[in-house]
């Protein structure tokens, strides 16, 4: 039984999602010997979607949550561009802008405050990203304008990908400089060898092991630290034709998202049931979707449906992200639980992983909330709702 020290891998990633093939190509760059094992396909959970929506938070009440998602959209579009020349592959990527109605006096007076914010916390004069409040009726021919009788938010950090195309850039990298093993399931981990078991498999063996298979790596962060952090809850998005819209910025009205894709499709949805017996899609939920966004945005009037997706997205108890190594652990680490916001900040999440995995400075530290201090123990017990 070779030692963890003289595995095959300095890494084995368990699931090939955005966080697990993020991690992976961050790892192959380092030098690292690199695996990633899914246990169905790529992409096969939430990080298989249709939405693709990379939004900033408000610039209010600021964080370090909010600095290191900024950082992580101002820096995204160069991490992509850097993965489409390397593999020859389009992600979808494009800075497509938001637009936000605003529905009461409140809302006017709230986001007013926000504009004003976001000349300090985005730094329009330097990055280029505005967050302007304009008038009742401005880009009405998108947004119906019944919809926004206070005028409208329209920011210009938001961007879009398609995150299968993304998905399947990451994954032609991977398998070009590392190993991707599909249909192969990590059940177990022995720190002191190095052995990964897999279910039904050839056991092999890693130096390190990261959890990264979206809601189904809580089984296995409980399997490892006896403590379950997180759960899972269903989220359903459909693709309509979208022909003529391909630069319209992405609107969020009535909880929904409606995202113009180049490809001439729009992504609307998504969802979010706590609730759920399956991952299929709901019909009535379906229809629900259609005619809540053909309510603002009479253009969808017609458009046929291409592609109905339902899957079930990984969220913390705490409800930010974990990253890191995990409690009582030396070789074990987790990513998992970014629930909306995994596309947009899976680049950096991997930077600080790996950072910590061979003792480096993270371009952008990890902010507390995100570190597994924040997840387990008494804090397990404090629910972010």
């Amino acid at each position: 039984m070779p030692p963890a020290t003289a595995a095959p891998f300095d890494i084995a990633i368990a699931g090939a999602g955005i966080f697990g093939l993020s991690i992976a190509r961050r790892a192959i760059q380092q030098g690292l010997r690199t695996v990633v094992l899914e246990a169905e396909h790529i992409g096969a959970g939430a990080s298989g979607g249709l939405l693709g929506a990379l939004m900033p938070h408000m610039p209010a009440r600021w964080n370090p949550k909010k600095e290191f998602q900024f950082q992580a959209l101002l820096s995204l579009e160069d991490h992509v561009r850097q993965l489409e020349a390397d593999t020859g592959l389009s992600c979808g990527y494009t800075r497509c802008g938001r637009i936000l109605p605003l529905t009461t006096q409140d809302k006017l007076d709230h986001h007013l405050e926000r504009a004003e914010e976001s000349k300090t916390r985005w730094r329009p004069e330097e990055t280029g990203f505005s967050y302007v409040v304009e008038p009742a009726g401005r880009r009405s021919d998108w947004l119906d304008a019944a919809a926004a009788p206070y005028g409208i938010v329209y920011e210009t950090l938001a961007a879009r990908a398609s995150p299968r195309l993304y998905l399947s850039a990451l994954a032609a990298f991977v398998r070009r400089e590392g190993t991707l093993l599909e249909g192969a399931k990590v059940v177990g981990y022995e720190e002191s060898s190095g052995r990964v078991s897999l279910d039904g498999q050839t056991d092999l063996f890693a130096r390190n092991l990261v959890l990264s298979g979206g809601f189904a790596a809580f089984d296995l962060i409980d399997l490892f630290v006896g403590e379950r952090i997180g759960r899972g809850e269903k989220g359903q998005a459909l693709l309509l034709d979208g022909k003529g819209l391909e630069n319209k910025p992405a609107i969020y009205c009535d909880g929904l998202y409606v995202v113009p894709h180049g490809n001439g499709t729009v992504a609307v949805g998504s969802t979010a049931d706590r609730e759920f017996n399956d991952a299929l899609p709901s019909p009535a939920r379906t229809a629900e979707l259609i005619a809540r966004a053909q309510s603002f945005c009479p253009s969808l009037d017609g458009r046929d449906i291409l592609t109905e997706w339902a899957g079930i997205r990984p969220r913390c108890n705490r409800r930010d992200p974990v990253a890191g190594k995990l409690p009582g652990s030396e070789r074990v680490y987790a990513a998992t639980g970014g629930y909306k916001i995994s596309f947009g900040i899976a680049h950096l999440i991997a930077d600080c992983l790996i950072c910590e995995m061979t003792d480096q400075k993270p371009r952008h530290p990890l902010p507390q909330t995100f570190q597994p201090d924040h997840h387990f123990g008494e804090n397990l017990l404090k629910r972010d709702r």
